[in-house]
């Protein structure tokens, strides 16, 4: 690259860092980019530090060392999070999303990059500091929430699929109670998808009695694989009982079927 203007070098170290969130970069790996001392690229990062954290758009940790350089964390603000979640709250108490079964249409939110992306950066802020090797989530509507939220954490996403595919090659496959109709139905993942002992964190659209959560912890014993965190973007208020317990809910939603009316608030994350 050629020799940019302290100015120009500036936007560029910043668009370089927002692309590769929770990745050590070298100092030296600036230096030689930019064809600067490593002196004024420390300089260039304390101004990046200073605008990241006073706006809130992430931490910018730093490593010392001869394998030291920094690492940027997106994070989500508290409170710019609850104003956005109570605005996705006003959508989703659109009656018209009510459908037979007391099923909720939210297609048309999960379609949205922006909306998704603002969802998957509050998603990488609450599960930040664990420990995770891979974003999993269940087809269909869950993949573009997963796939948001890996971004920001800078992690692969595996997709468990409700039937076995013949392009995935051998697959384990189980059988789980539906927590919402107590059917019996089948997820499969592809053995080459996770390495055996990963570990998870687990993201879905919405959970009623948390049968689909429990029965993607049931494949992951499969791959002796351990669940970090699960995070869902709307959990239903109106379940007497619940599979799972320990999760990070953005929304809870309660429908009353006889007024074709919603009722939708904040959720756990925000207690």
């Amino acid at each position: 690259m050629k020799k940019l203007k302290r100015s120009a070098r500036l936007v560029e170290m910043t668009q370089y860092l927002l692309y590769r969130p929770h990745s050590l970069i070298p100092l030296t790996t600036f230096a030689e980019r930019y064809q600067a001392a490593k002196s004024s690229i420390s300089e260039d990062l304390a101004i990046i530090k200073e605008v990241f954290e006073a706006e809130g758009f992430g931490e910018l940790q730093t490593l010392a060392g001869a394998a030291g350089g920094v690492i940027f964390i997106p994070k989500y603000p508290k409170t710019a999070s609850l104003e956005l979640i109570r605005k996705l709250c006003g959508m989703l108490e659109q009656p018209e999303r009510i459908l037979p079964g007391e099923y909720l249409y939210m297609s048309d939110l999960l379609g949205k990059p922006a909306i998704m992306n603002e969802i998957g950066k509050i998603f990488a802020t609450a599960f930040a500091d664990r420990d995770i090797d891979v974003v999993m989530t269940v087809e269909t509507k869950g993949i573009p929430l997963a796939y948001a939220t890996a971004t920001f954490l800078n992690l692969p996403v595996v997709i468990v699929r409700r039937d076995s595919q013949v392009t995935e090659g051998s697959t384990v496959s189980i059988n789980y109670v539906s927590g919402s109709n107590r059917r019996i139905q089948t997820m499969s993942l592809a053995r080459r998808a996770l390495k055996e002992q990963s570990k998870v964190l687990i993201i879905d659209d919405f959970m009623r009695a948390g049968g689909t959560i429990q029965g993607m912890m049931d494949l992951l014993q499969e791959f002796k694989a351990t669940v970090q965190g699960v995070g869902v973007l709307v959990e239903s208020e109106d379940v007497r009982e619940r599979l799972v317990t320990d999760y990070v809910s953005l929304a809870r939603l309660s429908v009353d079927s006889k007024a074709r009316s919603l009722t939708a608030v904040p959720g756990n994350y925000f207690d």
